[in-house]
């Protein structure tokens, strides 16, 4: 494979892993802000029946910010937050955390995918 289809099978990949995950958030974000019974559910289950609403919104502004790639690395540090947020609670109440983990995961490689360059201070 040339140094060229390497470049475009990656800029397709990180698209349609960005896209997916991007459409996941926003999918979730919404139905926390239209206030799904079983959203509210669950938040009441965690305590937390009070923070819908805003979780959604942040939820939905990380996601925007994520998909768009000017603003990529900013998304990615508050989609890690509010993963992070969600592996604990989940951890808290003795549920399963690993597609929450996963996630996390694959919104890194998504947007490592777009943008090698997010990692370099790691090699420095």
């Amino acid at each position: 494979m040339t140094t060229e289809n390497l470049s475009k099978a990656r800029k397709i990949s990180s698209w349609v892993v960005v896209g997916l995950l991007a459409a996941l958030f926003l999918m979730s974000s919404g139905s926390k802000l239209t206030g799904s019974q079983e959203m509210v559910t669950n938040f009441e289950k965690w305590g937390l029946s009070g923070w819908l609403t805003i979780v959604g919104i942040g939820e939905l502004v990380s996601a925007i910010l994520y998909l768009i790639p000017r603003t990529s690395s900013l998304g990615v540090l508050l989609l890690s937050a509010h993963m992070g947020g969600a592996i604990v609670t989940h951890l808290c109440h003795g549920e399963p955390f690993v597609f929450q983990a996963v996630i996390l995961v694959l919104v890194w490689v998504g947007n490592y995918l777009r943008n090698p360059e997010m990692l370099a201070s790691f090699t420095k």
